[in-house]
């Protein structure tokens, strides 16, 4: 069916609204990550055998996705853009996941996934202090709901005082800024290249950074893990990185990076409510109350204003 002139206008208001549809299923997919590395350490594979079977297990559809995108017509990839992407991907996608992975191991999935949630206000502040953008009224409001809720769930976990639960918090922040870097930095390459093209090449750098590390420290042995860690492992590279990377990708491309990353505040929620389905940690009123307010935030950034979708 080809497209018609009075179809344009149509598709381009609902391209936002797909877009926040993309980032809201990619957010849900990256916060069961942390449920399945949990699950996965109960049988007592270490963070960087897990990470490296979760990559090897993702790589094939990011090499399938690659070798798809060369057939289009697609700007061939200069010096800048392979170093761009190179930096970006090792970055977002290998160093970001390796610190969430070990900080998983000295903390909870709720406390992670809070702690990770972080990156939205690192985006919007990287992004107003490089490009000179003003972060608007709306803006600050979807944040102040969203972090007050936030807290709210954190204060419930400050019971959390172990020796290590510093380190594992420092850890993911570390991956927060990591991954908040790699949003702010991909959006102009990603518009260049396309979503798709740019994600499998960028995973594809990570996957292979994953596993180099893997054979440099571990030896093959560690590889024979119970059957339940290659389930585990597949979950999380199909439902947790593959599919979700795709989704995140088209949606920044839609929404922008500082919506798609105020967008993700559904993660958090998300994350707490499958660890406590699948691994028993509580929930408590605090958390109820913080899940109202985070998606109140989630609206207030997701739903167009009134006047430009009755201008659209």
């Amino acid at each position: 069916m080809t497209n018609s002139h009075p179809a344009t206008p149509i598709s381009e208001g609902r391209a936002p609204l797909i877009g926040v549809a993309f980032v809201l299923i990619a957010a849900i997919g990256f916060s069961a990550k942390a449920v399945l590395i949990k699950l996965a350490y109960r049988h007592g594979v270490d963070a960087v055998t897990l990470l490296a079977l979760r990559m090897v297990l993702s790589v094939p559809f990011f090499l399938l996705a690659a070798w798809w995108s060369l057939r289009g017509s697609g700007p061939l990839l200069q010096r800048r853009d392979w170093w761009l992407v190179i930096g970006l991907g090792l970055l977002g996608y290998y160093l970001a996941s390796l610190l969430d992975f070990l900080g998983l191991v000295y903390i909870s999935a709720g406390l992670e996934r809070l702690v990770l949630f972080l990156y939205p206000t690192l985006v919007v502040l990287i992004t107003a202090v490089l490009f000179r953008r003003p972060v608007g009224r709306r803006e600050v409001i979807a944040m102040a709901l969203s972090y007050g809720g936030i807290a709210l769930v954190f204060l419930r976990d400050t019971h959390l005082q172990g020796d290590h639960v510093i380190l594992g918090a420092t850890l993911v922040f570390g991956s927060a800024l990591a991954y908040a870097v790699y949003l702010v930095g991909s959006g102009e390459v990603m518009r260049r290249l396309g979503s798709v093209r740019f994600t499998a090449y960028a995973m594809t750098i990570a996957c292979g950074a994953s596993v180099a590390q893997f054979l440099g420290s571990h030896p093959l042995a560690a590889l024979h893990q119970p059957t339940a860690v290659y389930a585990l492992a597949f979950g999380m590279a199909l439902l947790s990185t593959v599919m979700p990377a795709f989704l995140l990708a088209a949606g920044i491309q839609r929404v922008g990076a500082r919506s798609a990353a105020l967008i993700g505040a559904v993660g958090p929620v998300s994350t707490i409510a499958l660890a406590a389905l699948f691994l028993g940690e509580p929930i408590s009123g605090a958390q109820l109350a913080g899940t109202t307010l985070v998606l109140g935030g989630v609206l207030m950034v997701s739903l167009p204003r009134r006047g430009r979708q009755l201008a659209g």
